[in-house]
Order: C-alpha cells, then sequence, then structure tokens
C-alpha cells in the first residue's frame, strides 16, 4: 500500500521574516486587519511555551482574541518543542488553513522552523544514547570544538555557548554518520519557496536600540515576576525554556543571585548578537524579498505584502 503524498503548501500564503524586534508582528496585525480572509502563523520556537509571554514578546490575549493566531502555547515549559514537532504542526494547521478558503501569514523570526515548511525539510532522527554519552561532558566550549572539527558549517551558524544545539548537532552527525548540515538547514541551496517570502531589513543601531528599548518594556511589564512563575512551577522549566533569551540571564540572577542590571545587560548583549546571527540566516536567502524598516508599520509596507498576497 502507498503511503500518502506529503503537504505542500499553496502559494496563496505568504511569510513575513526578520530579526528579533524589527517589528513583525505589528506588521503581520496591520495585514491581516486589512484583508478578512488572513490568519497568522506564529514561527518562533518559543513562543509555543505555555506562560513564557513577556519575554517571548508574544501577541496580547487582546490581539488573539482580535485576529486569529496558530502555534502558540503549544506546550508546558518542561516539555522540549523541536522543529520536526513544528513541521508536523504548521503543516496540519495551514491544511486546514486552506481547507476553509483563507490564507496564512506565516511570522517569525526562527529561520530554521520557516526553512522546515518552505523547504520540506528531512529532519534528523534522534539518537537518545549519543545524546546521553554527550551530556556527560560538562563543558560545552569542549562539545563544540568537537562540532567544530566534525561539522565546521554547523557550527558556524550557531552561538558556541547553546549547549541544547551544540549537542543536538553533534548527536546527529555522530549517530547518522552525516554532518548536521548536511540534512539542509546549512546548505546553500534554496529550492523555490511555496509561497512568497518578505524579510524586515533594519539598519543596526535602530535594531539594537529597540533590542534595549524592549528590555525596559518587558520589565515593566512583569518580565521577571513571570519567570519567578515559571520557577516555581512543580516541573519548572525544561532545557529549550531555560536557554531562552532573557529567560536564561533572569534565571541567572534568581538561582545564581547575578545582580539584575548584569542580568539584564547580558540579556540585551545576547540578544543582539543573536539579531545578527538572525541577519545573516535570512541574508542568505535569496528568495526573500526585503523591506526597509524602521519598526514602524508603514503605508508603502502593508502594500508590499498585500501585492504578495495577490492570486
Amino acid at each position: 500500500m502507498s503511503s500518502s503524498p506529503r503537504f505542500r503548501p499553496s502559494g496563496r500564503h505568504l511569510a513575513l521574516v526578520g530579526p528579533t524586534a524589527s517589528g513583525k508582528s505589528s506588521l503581520a496585525m496591520a495585514l491581516a486587519r486589512s484583508r478578512s480572509d488572513i490568519e497568522l502563523v506564529t514561527v518562533d520556537s518559543m513562543q509555543v511555551y505555555r506562560g513564557m509571554n513577556i519575554g517571548t514578546a508574544k501577541p496580547s490575549a487582546a490581539e488573539q482574541s482580535e485576529i486569529v493566531h496558530h502555534l502558540l502555547d503549544l506546550c508546558d515549559p518542561d516539555d522540549d518543542y523541536t522543529v520536526a514537532r513544528f513541521q508536523r504542526d504548521c503543516f496540519a494547521v495551514l491544511a486546514d488553513i486552506e481547507e476553509r478558503g483563507k490564507r496564512a501569514v506565516l511570522v517569525g523570526g526562527t529561520g530554521l522552523y520557516l526553512q522546515a515548511i518552505t523547504d520540506d525539510l528531512e529532519i534528523p532522527a534522534r539518537f537518545p544514547e549519543v545524546r546521553a554519552e554527550l551530556e556527560l561532558e560538562p563543558d560545552t566550549a569542549v562539545l563544540f570544538a568537537r562540532l567544530e572539527g566534525q561539522d565546521p558549517l554547523a557550527a558556524s551558524r550557531m552561538e558556541p555557548t547553546n549547549r541544547r544545539r551544540v549537542v543536538r548537532a553533534l548527536e546527529v552527525t555522530v549517530g547518522s554518520g552525516r554532518p548536521f548540515s548536511s540534512f539542509g538547514p546549512g546548505l546553500e541551496e534554496y529550492p523555490p519557496a511555496p509561497f512568497p517570502v518578505v524579510g524586515l531589513a533594519m539598519e543596526r543601531v535602530v535594531l539594537d536600540q529597540r533590542i534595549a528599548q524592549r528590555y525596559e518594556q518587558q520589565m515593566a511589564d512583569g518580565f521577571l515576576a513571570e519567570v519567578q512563575t515559571l520557577v516555581d512551577r512543580p516541573a519548572g522549566l525544561g532545557r529549550t525554556a531555560r536557554q531562552a533569551l532573557g529567560y536564561a540571564e533572569l534565571l541567572d540572577h534568581i538561582e545564581n543571585g547575578t545582580p539584575l542590571d548584569d542580568a539584564l545587560e547580558t540579556a540585551v548583549t545576547r540578544t543582539r548578537r543573536f539579531a545578527r546571527r538572525q541577519q545573516r540566516w535570512f541574508g542568505r536567502d535569496p528568495r526573500i524579498n526585503w523591506i526597509e524598516t524602521d519598526g514602524e508599520v508603514s503605508a508603502n509596507a502593508l502594500a508590499e505584502l498585500a501585492r504578495g498576497l495577490i492570486d
């Protein structure tokens, strides 16, 4: 018996990408308000976690009530959500949206997650015995050096201190006998995307300022209390959630006594570095159509996005 063909999204959708704090969500909301057939699909590896709201800049309850959002609050923060799960969940959501005659705007900054959809990536299997052996090494720097030797391309595309990603890349490289980057996320090959992809480009100085300002606002909105609530959960936070930008630094303040100002300074610095990596990731993709922005929703930007949705 032959298996059913894999779902491939139609061309009626659109993706809106760019670095963190570049104004993607505001622009996506404005576009959704301008058309009655749009639903928003979040492409963010941390907004899937319940209770992680302020620090992930998750759409507010009012925004979610006004416009249909998908792929938010899918699991508890002690779970480890994966790109394979996202691919499966997102394909199911897009199939449902198409069946109802609607169209999706996929919005977010997790490049690997979007590429799993546009390129139907082959997601590597898990190798628990290999992972268990790797986890015995407490020094992430040692693991990263090993990855640099075995798959320098993968190593060049991740933060050396991101233990979760370093271990995963090594797990796949060792377990499968193939470089982690060979499974697609590192390849310099970009097949035609099934739908238009629009990127927001922003000057570095403006983006840096917006990142710092967003942390100031998040702290005023109760970010520290949110992290304390997550820490107090009986199940706590899982490995993935603990490494989220901002959360990791506030956890260091709560659990290790790092001064709050120092923790926030580290969070801002780390987030700016992350934004640079996002810009490099998306900048390599020739399929992305770029819009210059200062973070404000402009009529020209809206018109550009609307043109991308014309059948």
